[in-house]
């Protein structure tokens, strides 16, 4: 049976840097790019085109949107899609930026390539990464409110109050399926199984 390949989109506003992680990327087995982009609006375009099953993303892009910003709208947008931020920036406000805008992992560009591959692969095996550097400051305990995005808390409130997928869906302008995303993101990110756990969490902790 032939390896599952994971379909990569690099974002990155210099082509130089995009040439360098391609050649890199593509020598693994399994790792295949299929997509760039070097601002917003290109990369939401390469989304609509073609399946992506992880973005590499930089902070800095050009025009109006940083890589931050245009995490929030792929998580928005394409939760399917793991948005792995690599970046030359190890402030940890960026770090808490990129997780509360649903980043899955953080990867400092001048780590080690087989770091950047093994933050791929867990990405896409469903953990969460962070470079080593990074991973010292986020030591101190996160609260639920610090490990979910703003959309994800919006869709826990709704299901506090024990709405359906249907209803949270027609509420916030988003299809069903976005809502079923958001919903197993929020169990993965809290470690909740069950529907009835899930409901008990949120009240628990007021997000009614």
């Amino acid at each position: 049976m032939p390896e599952p390949i994971t379909r990569i989109m690099l974002v990155d506003d210099h082509p130089l840097v995009r040439d360098g992680l391609r050649a890199r990327l593509e020598a693994v087995p399994g790792f295949a790019i299929v997509a760039e982009a070097g601002s917003a609006e290109e990369a939401l375009q390469r989304a609509e085109e073609q399946p992506i099953d992880l973005i590499l993303m930089d902070i800095n892009l050009r025009g109006s949107s940083n890589g931050i910003d245009l995490t929030a709208r792929f998580h928005a947008s394409f939760p399917e899609i793991a948005v792995l931020i690599l970046s030359m920036h190890d402030k940890t406000e960026y770090l808490m930026q990129s997780v509360q805008a649903g980043a899955r992992g953080y990867v400092l560009k001048d780590a080690p390539g087989k770091d950047i591959v093994h933050a791929i692969e867990t990405v896409i095996s469903g953990g969460m990464y962070y470079s080593a550097a990074l991973a010292q400051k986020l030591a101190r305990p996160m609260t639920p409110g610090q490990l979910l995005t703003a959309r994800e808390r919006q869709v826990l409130q709704h299901i506090a109050n024990g709405e359906s997928n249907k209803q949270i869906a027609r509420e916030l302008d988003l299809s069903v399926r976005t809502v079923e995303t958001h919903r197993l993101n929020i169990k993965r990110k809290l470690e909740i199984e069950g529907q009835a756990e899930l409901i008990k969490f949120a009240v628990e902790n007021n997000f009614r």
